[in-house]
């Protein structure tokens, strides 16, 4: 699974899951399942326009991975540069939020272990 860690003025894109879903009502990086045959970079950019309507002007390698905790997947964290401006397509939906503001948000708990041991490790 490849998970999208999109900054815009120090702050990071973050989507609250719908009610009905795995994690419902907790937030997210947005992103999604790699398919059979696609690489990190077109899955990313298939799911970018997805759930946000936009594209994807770089998309970098993986800064982090975690075990999602009861299913078979690992999330690759992966930073990407938006081109266009994110839709809630398929979230409740969207937040810019400083790295230090993700802590005190309820997170899904691969994102809340990426935050926790990569973002806010970075900001210290």
């Amino acid at each position: 699974m490849v998970a999208a860690v999109a900054r815009r003025d120090h702050r990071v894109l973050i989507a609250l899951r719908g009610p009905g879903r795995r994690h419902a009502g907790l937030w997210e990086f947005p992103g999604g399942k790699v398919r059979e045959g696609e690489g990190l970079d077109e899955a990313m950019r298939r799911e970018l326009t997805e759930e946000l309507g936009v594209g994807a002007s770089e998309v970098g390698r993986p800064l982090f991975q975690a075990r999602d905790p009861g299913s078979p997947f690992v999330i690759l964290f992966i930073p990407v540069r938006l081109s266009g401006n994110p839709r809630a397509l398929e979230h409740e939906r969207l937040a810019w939020r400083a790295p230090e503001e993700l802590d005190d948000l309820p997170l899904a708990p691969s994102d809340a272990r990426f935050v926790r041991e990569y973002l806010l490790a970075q900001n210290s």
